[in-house]
């Protein structure tokens, strides 16, 4: 092992990561899943979901295994009954009290620990949830805060990690706290430039596209129909690589993969939303 290496236990495996690098990196060398809501490869994590918590020899707590480094000679835990426990607490909380049935990493994870969250369920007593009316302000991409879990993912990409034009923010304490505008206007009044990266980076579709919504409302979204194609953004020399989901012979939303050197996962107005014009289809009498 080098010096710019260190080694640490997992599960009875010891693995060399690199200097500076997380428990999270470690379990994904050692070929191990886990867990996570909060955390995004090309966003800095936050520590707000703990659903990736391992435990460690001699830490009185579980720790979240996004942020804290790996050090020399760790023993670390990722299956044990605590941290089981932990998991399966946290994903019940999450769907006893918002809607995560368009989340489907989380809903994975969900089968993989039994969690269950009827299980809060008081006969009688219904359970208390965001009820929000799913805010339709533009013709570019919708909030449903029904399904947002507050992972601050949204947050993060408006702010330092990627937009820089903080128009968005947590709001409220306790059961009130929400992602909100400044002052809540709404968001063609706000500080957001459409650039699209907070729609990227959410992880339950509490922000979506509108087409995507209209499709998801009439019952025709087919994702198990939609290819998905690679190319390059049009709009300027940039460069950036864009992945366009076609279903029905029409381009239905655009991301951009988080790998590629350019993007990392981020695009700008056109990029995002600037396809439209490939979906034009000219009337019968113009033709």
């Amino acid at each position: 092992m080098s010096e710019s290496e260190v080694t640490v236990n997992i599960d009875g495996t010891d693995v060399d990561v690199a200097v500076g690098a997380t428990i999270l990196d470690a379990c994904r060398a050692a070929g191990i899943d886990t867990p996570t809501i909060c955390y995004a490869d090309n966003l800095t994590a936050v520590n707000v979901c703990r659903a990736c918590v391992v435990e460690v020899d001699g830490s009185r707590v579980l720790v979240p295994s996004c942020s804290r480094r790996a050090e020399p000679d760790m023993m670390i835990h990722t299956d044990s009954e605590r941290v089981r426990h932990s998991r399966t607490m946290v994903l019940e909380f999450l769907g006893s009290g918002v809607d995560l049935s368009q989340a489907d990493e989380i809903q994975r994870w969900m089968a993989h620990y039994g969690a269950d969250p009827d299980r809060y369920q008081v006969e009688g007593v219904e359970l208390e949830t965001m009820a929000e009316e799913v805010r339709v302000q533009d013709r570019l991409y919708v909030r449903d805060y029904d399904k947002c879990v507050l992972c601050y993912r949204c947050v993060e990409a408006c702010g330092d990690d990627a937009q820089h034009t903080y128009a968005i923010s947590l709001a409220g304490r306790g059961y009130g706290t929400r992602i909100s505008t400044e002052f809540d206007v709404t968001l063609p009044q706000s500080a957001c430039v459409y650039c699209g990266n907070c729609v990227a980076v959410c992880p339950t579709n509490a922000l979506q596209f509108t087409r995507e919504f209209e499709l998801r409302t009439a019952g025709e979204w087919r994702p198990e129909e939609q290819t998905v194609t690679r190319t390059v953004c049009s709009y300027c020399g940039v460069g950036c690589n864009l992945e366009l989901h076609v279903q029905d012979n029409e381009i239905v939303k655009c991301t951009s993969p988080d790998d590629h050197s350019v993007t990392m996962g981020n695009l700008c107005i056109k990029g995002r939303f600037g396809y439209q014009y490939v979906n034009a289809r000219p009337d019968a009498a113009d033709r």
